[in-house]
């Protein structure tokens, strides 16, 4: 019987990993680095139930780094097969591994100088050069196109509206008479700029789905009313907004919404920054690739410009970021990470968040244990660089420019599968959302659901 282990994303919403094992193949579907929690973080130093040279082959849904950032650390552990993904995913990882490399490097070096990590010498999980030899291993593959993964396991990649390159994967598994076993990566949404929606699932023996919002429902799009009121108030009382984003994916959805803003005058024409290099390089890749977005950006294919606003600026060294750090003109920067768990946000936010004329602004889920969801929570000091800094400036969330389908939206992607699959696991939140979204799927569509836990292995019906 083939098997699967949750190595990853059981009741928490980071840390995709599932080892689906086949006769004598194996293969990994996502690859992802756990955050948040010191708990969940802690386990990307553990080893792998499995030897990482008796892996086949890695399958990547799309890039996000809870999906993909472990790539360097398997491929380090000795892992030596192909990575499957979209030419879109391919691109973005391309940069996302060997920044969080650097960022891991970094961060090390950081500790080491200022004393603040418990282990002497703070070494980091990966390092750039082990991000640059994972790139080796990648194999793109076009949406729609069935590809032997591994023997016995043939993936086809289909557009799931989430990333640029998002896609849910479909294995078509050749063992006694066949199996269909799907995992949907993370399902993107209806009717949103940037990204198309989700392409439907018509069918499967095996789901294995996700959950992030799967207890709740976005709120409505206002139009960007609230945007504009957050950014208006702070440019008014001389203030900056700080926007912490994922570098790929939430930068371009937030731009689109500043340029129109901008646009038809419900904001002022102020400096949009944005400061990371690998956003400004993930946008570049969205213009290459307009035609995979979503329609209202076909035809602009490489035109860069046709993303920004007037006074737009990147920010490419470090010297210039400091220099906006320090500067008090009122502005708007975007900056990654979106959690605020590292990057140069965080310079951003210890000098912002004391001074009540500033506001930082989230614009996507905050995983439990991150700076982020302290910061939204209320917390009125958090601990950046090993300091303790006071939160005086206003802090503010938009949840409705989420990536992430809601619960009402994952149910609408599978009403369109004709037959219940025999099993399906639902994974990728936090225990309450993944448990009610389960609920919903028992009581609505009268599926057998169930939510698996960390290391748990199952046979496949």
């Amino acid at each position: 019987m083939p098997s699967l282990t949750f190595l990853g994303a059981a009741q928490t919403v980071t840390g995709s990993k599932y080892l689906l094992e086949v006769n004598a193949s194996r293969v990994l579907v996502d690859c992802g680095l756990f955050q948040g929690l010191k708990e969940l973080r802690e386990r990307n130093w553990a080893p792998l139930p499995v030897a990482a040279e008796s892996i086949d082959s890695v399958i990547l849904t799309h890039a996000h780094v809870d999906h993909s950032g472990y790539l360097p650390r398997l491929v380090r552990e000795g892992f030596r097969g192909r990575v499957f993904c979209t030419p879109g995913t391919a691109d973005l990882c391309r940069i996302v591994l060997p920044d969080s490399g650097r960022l891991a490097e970094e961060d090390a070096r950081e500790a080491n100088r200022h004393g603040y990590s418990k282990h002497s010498p703070a070494l980091p999980l990966f390092t750039e050069e082990d991000a640059l030899r994972a790139l080796t291993h990648l194999q793109p593959v076009g949406f729609d196109r069935p590809l032997p993964a591994a023997p016995d396991v043939t993936v086809t990649f289909t557009n799931s509206g989430h990333l640029l390159g998002s896609a849910f994967a479909s294995l078509e598994l050749d063992v006694d008479g066949g199996r269909h076993v799907v995992f949907s990566g993370d399902v993107g949404r209806y009717n949103r700029p940037v990204l198309p929606d989700p392409s439907p699932l018509e069918s499967a023996d095996v789901l294995v789905v996700e959950s992030t919002y799967g207890d709740r429902a976005h709120v409505p799009d206002d139009d960007g009313v609230k945007m504009a009121e957050i950014i208006v108030r702070t440019i008014d009382r001389g203030g900056k907004v700080i926007i912490p984003s994922f570098a790929i994916g939430r930068v371009e959805e937030i731009i689109w919404w500043l340029k129109r803003l901008e646009e038809e005058g419900r904001i002022p024409s102020v400096p949009v920054y944005v400061d990371s290099p690998m956003a400004v390089e993930a946008l570049k890749h969205y213009a290459r690739r307009s035609d995979e977005l979503d329609p209202d950006l076909h035809g602009v294919r490489g035109e860069f410009a046709s993303f920004v606003t007037r006074r737009f600026t990147t920010v490419a060294t470090p010297q210039q970021s400091a220099e906006l750090v320090a500067s008090r003109i009122p502005s708007i920067i975007i900056s990654s990470s979106g959690m605020a768990t590292g990057g140069r946000v965080l310079n951003h936010l210890k000098a912002a968040l004391p001074n009540p004329r500033n506001t930082v602004l989230f614009v996507g889920f905050q995983a439990a244990g991150t700076r982020g969801r302290r910061l939204v929570s209320g917390e009125r000091e958090v601990k950046i660089h090993g300091q303790m800094v006071p939160v005086s400036a206003s802090i503010e969330q938009l949840h409705s420019m989420s990536a992430h389908a809601d619960g009402d939206e994952l149910i609408r992607w599978l009403s369109g599968v004709e037959q219940p699959p025999k099993a399906t696991f639902v994974v990728h939140g936090e225990p309450e959302s993944a448990e009610t979204f389960a609920g919903r799927l028992r009581q609505e569509l009268s599926w057998q659901a169930n939510v698996p836990r960390y290391l748990d292995a199952v046979e496949l019906p």
